[in-house]
């Protein structure tokens, strides 16, 4: 047999998958992978462990389905993107990994936008700055931790640094590096007069070279194999950002239909020939096929919220779920039934780490009353979460000349039959998912198919490996209930804007 072995280092899980070249997931290795809140906005993750979490899913995967290492004809890596990972000079890190839904770094991007660099920055970036952007970090870090900053080797992301680890080989892949801030999108390479702007100009030795998604970026060490299983000298290409990855597993390959990804981060993109340059909308970058920008709007305002609901509120639901054989998320599906899309419900602002209005705003439940229970709540998050999707799809289609489009759903939410026709009817546009459970890492192995001579492109990838269920087509009289809930939503946010600075002036005390 011949395989690809797709590795996706998320917000909350790491998992390794294997593909074939037909597309048929064969098997899924996942394990959590902890984040670490040492103070409020900070989320953090230990790298030493992160390491070892990409070795014990690769060699579980390995292990129990008899896979022979000789079989895998490379290796792809996904992750989150954004966020900042450092290795030291040292051979060691040089701090904590920092995961994308950090917000320590919010008052960098909120001065720059008052102060201009913001204005300046973005006629090379061609990007709106946000709090987790590494250039926002390293400053932070810069200002409060300078003792480290001697020792930084490289500015890594966060699967390119663990294709180090895999290859010994330090390289930038494009697409992830593209979303950064460092990088020119004009010319598609690093810019010093962007680490300038941002007054970490003397970390430009410690960007690594660039390569492309599909280049063959180094090959697994014999130290990576021997903690891994893994054939040493077997390929590993560049990678991606994971919304690439997304991207290319719902076969979004041009700028035709939408890609949203509901996970950790709200994801709304297409590709585009020519990047929008008129400031409307959040983030253009590199796509993982030639010739292509990514058009993005982005939070991490999505079902991350709802893994918040079952560990805080459920988590009793959740135990009992298991003890009888079933599944949570089938629970809270079911609860979820429970109402139509006009009964009233309080309305959700979900933004638990960061938000998509205002760098400051918090979550918030509004118009509880006491008939109110769980599963009213639970009903509220999907809502929120589903709202904020609207608010980036807006701005996103305010960019496009042809309205119509396929919305291509991945994520947890796209196994849920009642919140995929929930965004169906909130956008207003057919929603389409696809018949693979691990959609990153299936991205990962298009591009490895791709690499290794097996297709001629990734476009040509995706159409031979992807699998699209039915539409779900939007209701019109549900779309019309939602609108009218989607508008609260949107006054809500307006009305509690004064309100986040003054909060955010009591938990400063506290630090």
């Amino acid at each position: 047999m011949r395989y690809y072995l797709g590795l996706d280092n998320g917000g909350t899980n790491t998992k390794a998958a294997l593909f074939t070249r037909e597309g048929e997931q064969i098997a899924v290795e996942s394990i959590a992978t902890a984040a670490i809140t040492p103070a409020p906005d900070f989320v953090e993750r230990d790298m030493d462990q992160m390491w070892d979490d990409n070795c014990k899913v690769i060699r579980g995967l390995l292990e129990k389905n008899n896979i022979d290492p000789k079989d895998i004809a490379g290796i792809g890596l996904c992750g989150h993107g954004k966020g900042l990972y450092l290795w030291g000079k040292d051979g060691h890190p040089v701090r904590r990994g920092i995961i994308s839904s950090d917000n320590r770094a919010w008052k960098y991007a909120s001065d720059w936008k008052a102060n201009g660099t913001e204005d300046k920055a973005f006629e090379l970036s061609a990007q709106h700055i946000m709090a987790c952007q590494p250039i926002c970090l390293l400053a932070w870090l810069r200002d409060n931790e300078p003792g480290i900053m001697n020792n930084i080797e490289w500015i890594f992301e966060c699967k390119d640094y663990v294709r180090f680890r895999l290859t010994g080989e330090a390289k930038a892949e494009i697409t992830d590096y593209s979303g950064t801030g460092l990088m020119n999108l004009h010319t598609q390479s690093f810019d010093k007069d962007l680490l300038a702007l941002f007054g970490i100009e003397d970390l430009w030795d410690a960007l690594p070279p660039i390569c492309l998604s599909t280049d063959i970026a180094g090959y697994i060490t014999a130290e990576a194999a021997a903690a891994t299983g893994l054939k040493e000298g077997t390929p590993v290409i560049g990678g991606m950002f994971d919304i690439n990855a997304c991207a290319l597993a719902v076969n979004v390959t041009d700028d035709k239909n939408i890609c949203m990804i509901a996970g950790t981060w709200s994801i709304n993109e297409y590709p585009r020939r020519t990047a929008v340059l008129d400031g409307s909308v959040q983030m253009n970058s590199i796509f993982c096929l030639p010739g292509y920008y990514l058009i993005e709007e982005s939070s991490p305002t999505s079902a991350g919220n709802n893994e918040w609901f079952i560990r805080q509120i459920l988590p009793e639901v959740k135990a009992e779920a298991e003890r009888s054989g079933r599944n949570i998320y089938d629970v809270m599906n079911s609860w979820c039934e429970e109402f139509k899309p006009g009964d009233f419900i309080p309305t959700f602002l979900p933004f638990l780490t960061a938000s998509n209005v205002n760098p400051l705003a918090r979550a918030a439940f509004i118009g509880l009353d006491a008939s109110h229970t769980r599963h009213h709540m639970l009903r509220a998050v999907y809502e929120g979460i589903v709202y904020s999707h609207r608010w980036h799809l807006d701005r996103l289609m305010n960019t496009r000349d042809k309205k119509e489009a396929v919305i291509r759903l991945a994520g947890g939410v796209a196994k849920s039959k009642a919140w995929t026709q929930m965004f169906a009817d909130v956008m207003n546009l057919p929603v389409e998912t696809v018949d693979v459970d691990e959609t990153g890492a299936l991205g990962c192995a298009i591009a490895v198919a791709t690499a290794v001579g097996d297709y001629e492109n990734v476009a040509d990838a995706a159409n031979h490996m992807c699998r699209i269920n039915n539409v779900i087509l939007p209701r019109p009289w549900a779309h019309a209930d939602y609108e009218k809930k989607y508008k609260v939503y949107r006054k809500v946010i307006y009305a509690l804007d004064g309100v986040w600075a003054d909060m955010q002036d009591i938990i400063a005390q506290e630090k």
